[in-house]
């Protein structure tokens, strides 16, 4: 008996080892999904599902002045209607301000955190790369930029990308020290990114590639933070008819109602994932079924066309 109950325990951990896998999808509220952020969002589900693993989905919505109202229930039945279900309840950005303070205040205790006066005109004429202007001022918090010092010592900061390979990136040379609160209070995107991976406790990251250079500056908050580092991949992004990223910034269209089968076809075509045409006239459920069996990460360029199928 003692024998079966320790094969029966071994058996359970080889399969919670398997269930460990937590991927996520974050969209911002600014606007209905559309074909771009449907391919990430079918990428990292089925990243996640091909594991047995959770898909927990993340509402970004810390950036008041450029959301639209409604969209945030808009994007969450975009998703119902694909068949892209999340596990877990929904977590909003805009109700963890306390942890965002408290990763803050972390930094702060560490001696890692600075006011800033500089405006955005005078970072644009710098290149974007901060010269540490205000660092030793001893600035006021209020109304000011907060900026992570970053170590004169601080150097190549380097990831392997289950897409793009090996990136690396000189955090003083190519970013300088790198914002956590603006000047208007709301915090960065780089640190509630942080802090939420950490809370949700995500263990694989799959998100377009127009968020690759962030990546670096994430994994030092990270370290600065005492947190984890996520397993990265970045997709190539789907751009319109003028290269242009698909955004709500340069108008993407949204996806059409009743569409969504073709919508699910399209996009795992796009991926590179050979669907045969038949499943275009199947139920969604059906057609994540077969992918979830077939996903293949590894058929992802970086280097593939990335323009989107007409009439998207």
């Amino acid at each position: 008996m003692p024998e079966a109950n320790s094969l029966s325990e071994a058996s359970l951990g080889i399969l919670m080892s398997v269930v460990t896998r937590i991927g996520r999808f974050a969209p911002s509220p600014t606007g209905p999904l559309h074909f771009g952020s449907l391919v990430s969002a079918v990428a990292s589900f089925l990243d996640s599902k091909q594991y047995a693993g959770q898909w927990l989905l993340r509402m970004e919505d810390i950036d008041p002045p450029r959301e639209m109202p409604g969209a945030a229930s808009q994007i969450l039945a975009q998703l119902e209607a694909h068949g892209l279900l999340w596990d877990k309840t929904v977590l909003y950005q805009s109700d963890r301000q306390d942890s965002y303070i408290e990763a803050l205040n972390q930094l702060k205790n560490k001696g890692l955190v600075y006011s800033c006066q500089c405006n955005r005109q005078r970072i644009v004429r710098l290149g974007g790369v901060y010269d540490r202007q205000c660092r030793d001022l001893q600035l006021q918090d209020d109304n000011a930029t907060l900026r992570l010092c970053l170590d004169d010592n601080t150097g190549t900061q380097w990831f392997d990308d289950q897409i793009m390979g090996r990136f690396e990136q000189h955090l003083n040379g190519e970013v300088g020290d790198f914002t956590v609160r603006r000047r208007d209070g709301l915090f960065s995107y780089q640190l509630a990114v942080v802090v939420d991976d950490e809370f949700q406790g995500i263990t694989h990251i799959m998100r377009g590639s127009d968020l690759l250079d962030s990546t670096p500056r994430q994994i030092f908050l990270q370290q600065c933070l005492g947190y984890r580092k996520p397993e990265y991949a970045h997709l190539p992004v789907a751009l319109n008819q003028d290269r242009q990223k698909l955004s709500k910034q340069h108008h993407a269209a949204a996806l059409v109602a009743g569409r969504e089968s073709v919508n699910l076809w399209m996009a795992l075509a796009w991926l590179q994932q050979r669907p045969p045409p038949v499943l275009q006239r199947l139920d969604v459920s059906e057609i994540l079924n077969w992918a979830r069996s077939h996903w293949q990460p590894q058929a992802i360029y970086p280097s593939m066309p990335a323009s989107a199928p007409e009439g998207y």
